[in-house]
């Protein structure tokens, strides 16, 4: 048990968990810099993709020590989304730019992410919706999907570039549809939750 939890005293904004927050929030241009000024650099194109897959490891590791260790508090909840969203948003923005993904794919998944988040915290104190099974899977292939795609393998000549031009799209897709589907799984059980709290009112 966690001393916090014996003693009742609210954690300090400056533990771990929120430092890792953070450091990843001020990382995020670095990384898109990272990927924007790879060019032709293998080197550099491999570095995004490792930093990408380093900073959603941190996304877990943050979570797990503020829940292992009792150290959840009101500006970790705001800032490890807006975490997320700008990491996961870069990325996006970044390979748009490049002209390696279509803006409307980045708009349909910034517009969904970026509401729902929103609005989870706009109704934090009035309605609990819980995190449903497709928006975790919805996360699972958005970190796969793009991990590939800042890889240079799609870029590769002959038959192996091929291949994971294909994978690529078919990572991207799947995780657009979760994101699409989970996003009104989300706005389901929202409506739900609100018709169940008005009738134990």
């Amino acid at each position: 048990m966690s001393t916090q939890a014996v003693t009742g005293a609210k954690p300090s904004n400056w533990n771990a968990p929120n430092i890792i927050t953070m450091a990843r929030i001020v990382a995020t241009p670095f990384f898109l810099w990272l990927l924007l000024a790879a060019g032709d650099s293998v080197a550099m194109r491999w570095g995004a993709a490792a930093f990408f897959v380093i900073a959603i490891a941190t996304d877990a590791l943050d979570g797990y020590l503020a829940r292992s260790r009792g150290l959840i508090t009101d500006l970790g909840k705001l800032l490890d989304p807006i975490a997320d969203k700008a990491l996961t948003g870069a990325a996006l923005v970044g390979l748009a730019i490049l002209v390696e993904l279509p803006w409307w794919i980045v708009a349909l998944v910034l517009v969904r992410e970026i509401g729902v988040t929103i609005h989870r915290l706009m109704i934090a104190g009035d309605v609990v919706v819980a995190a449903a099974w497709m928006g975790k899977l919805k996360t699972v292939a958005q970190s796969v999907a793009i991990t590939l795609a800042l890889t240079p393998l799609a870029h590769l000549d002959g038959a192996t570039g091929t291949i994971f031009t294909w994978l690529n799209i078919i990572t991207m897709t799947v995780a657009v549809l979760l994101t699409l589907a989970s996003g009104i799984d989300y706005i389901i059980a929202y409506v739900r939750g609100r018709g169940t709290a008005a009738r134990n009112a």
